[in-house]
């Protein structure tokens, strides 16, 4: 109420009323946001009924963001506290990973050291009750199971668990604490010279992972590096800027902000980074964006590394958080963003800007590195002569077409019914007591060369209505069984650690890459 005072008192100051053949006018010097005072004061005096002043604010104000650019938006407290928390690097919670393949929660994972595992929780436990509700068997989405889980640190939640084969049900009262939200998918080998990292977010965390999961690699003779940002849709600016500085050598530009209330601002290398010999990789697709390409920019810019994939979102703006306090706030772009040839990647905005990854696949550019547009007034060239473009993501150095190899009408069958995801759920309940064993990938393969997953599947699918025609199955084989070694694997201590070594054979843009370090 007292911002609304102050809005009257404010249009009052500045408007004086005039009569017009017996109509009362209000003068209007459209002078910044007078108008739109004007309306509001009008509203309040004079509005036939009473109004919610809280329920008009919550959808004036997404409105007058939509209007600005596509990234300026407006965050009510619950939005606002998932979008911090994703990039925070914790959130209390009771620490497991799970899915609900039909209509009931199984726990893939229990983060170790976190409250769930000192409670006693195990991989492949069933969740049917939460604080006495019953949450198996209704269909409730994931999440809403998410919110139930969650709470204030040091708070407690009483969960019901169906284990194995027993009859009875199983108790655990879990105290919630900080859960770590890694940024760092996973960190490997995949030969002797060429490692792999796979970073999903740029959170508060992020460099500190990224380094620490850097150390075994090092160890291990590292040469050469994928880094792989595809589906990395960004996050924290300095992550990015410590991140480049890892790679780049002193004085190198990073990037610099420009906006017309922010004075230019230059982020350089200082030369302390660690890894300036490595031979890099990076990896991007049409869902890497923001700090992604902030950092693709950079390491393209200066000639530092190879960029592998497809084209990039496009997102050259800088956004500033702006909280209020009643738990809401505001992303506002500030500033524009410019790698160090000068180039501003943000794509045009549009009336379809939200369509633009299907326009992409309409005009066949996700198959086609001659269907990418370039505008040639938007063209640069880097220290060592290569030409990159602006006004539309980081079109990478090196193009690999999305893949469909092993794509039949069986496997987009079995993926509607979600029977992959569903089997993996299928053998991890078999072999449960087997897979608590695995202790390393070596493990893990010598229990998955005991099973017909073969066999196992195709009953499973047509059990299911699903049968291959002609020659589906061969093609479609090598890419169902590896997805499905790698989720059977998600059930060990391993998690992504066993997942990523089986879904990376059968990775196009990872195989791009082995070629090139073979022609090197």
């Amino acid at each position: 109420m007292l911002l609304w005072a102050f809005l009257v008192l404010l249009v009052c100051s500045m408007y004086v009323g005039k009569c017009n053949k017996g109509r009362m006018e209000l003068a209007v010097d459209n002078h910044k946001w007078d108008k739109l005072l004007l309306v509001l004061e009008q509203i309040d005096r004079n509005y036939v009924d009473s109004i919610d002043y809280n329920a008009v604010m919550e959808k004036v104000i997404p409105a007058l963001m939509e209007n600005l650019d596509p990234h300026s938006l407006y965050l009510p407290p619950t939005e606002l506290e998932a979008a911090d928390e994703s990039l925070e690097g914790n959130f209390s919670g009771i620490g497991i990973q799970f899915n609900v393949p039909a209509d009931t929660a199984i726990v893939i994972s229990v983060i170790g050291g976190g409250p769930s595992e000192k409670a006693g929780l195990l991989s492949g436990d069933r969740i049917v009750k939460v604080d006495g509700r019953t949450v198996a068997g209704v269909k409730m989405n994931q999440d809403s199971l998410v919110k139930l889980l969650k709470g204030p640190q040091g708070s407690k939640v009483h969960l019901e668990v169906k284990r194995d084969n027993l009859k009875e049900l199983v108790p655990f009262d879990i105290i919630r604490d900080k859960i770590p939200v890694k940024s760092v998918d996973v960190s490997l080998m995949l030969d002797n010279k060429l490692g792999y990292v796979k970073l999903s977010k740029f959170s508060k965390t992020s460099y500190r992972e990224f380094m620490t999961a850097m150390i075994p690699l090092v160890a291990a003779g590292v040469e050469s590096l994928i880094f792989d940002l595809r589906d990395n849709t960004g996050g924290y600016l300095d992550q990015a800027l410590l991140l480049s500085k890892e790679f780049l050598r002193s004085g190198e530009d990073i990037v610099y902000m420009e906006g017309l209330h922010r004075e230019r601002q230059e982020f350089k290398a200082d030369g302390s980074g660690l890894l300036q010999d490595i031979d890099l990789y990076v990896l991007i697709n049409e869902n890497s964006a923001s700090s992604s390409e902030i950092f693709a920019g950079a390491i393209q810019d200066n000639d530092r590394g190879t960029i592998v994939g497809r084209r990039s979102y496009g997102k050259g703006l800088v956004q500033e958080p702006i909280y209020f306090t009643d738990k809401s706030g505001i992303r506002l772009t500030v500033a524009r963003f410019y790698t160090p040839t000068g180039r501003c990647i943000q794509k045009p905005y549009s009336d379809d800007y939200q369509m633009d990854i299907l326009e992409r696949y309409r005009h066949g550019e996700m198959v086609s590195a001659d269907s990418i547009k370039r505008v040639d007034s938007l063209k640069y060239v880097t220290p060592k002569g290569k030409i990159v473009y602006g006004g539309g993501g980081i079109i990478p150095d090196v193009f690999v077409p999305i893949d469909t190899v092993g794509v039949t009408d069986f496997l987009i069958a079995s993926n509607r019914k979600s029977l992959i995801v569903k089997y993996s759920n299928v053998l991890a309940d078999k072999y449960r007591a087997q897979l608590r064993d695995v202790e390393s990938f070596e493990d893990l393969e010598k229990l998955i060369a005991t099973i017909d997953m073969e066999g196992g599947f195709l009953a499973f699918a047509r059990q299911n209505g699903v049968v291959p025609k002609g020659n589906d199955w061969n093609e479609s084989k090598e890419v169902i069984l590896l997805q499905l070694c790698g989720l059977f694997g998600r059930y060990t201590i391993l998690d992504d650690n066993a997942f990523y070594p089986y879904i990376l054979r059968i990775d196009n843009v990872v195989d791009k890459v082995k070629e090139l370090e073979k022609e090197k």
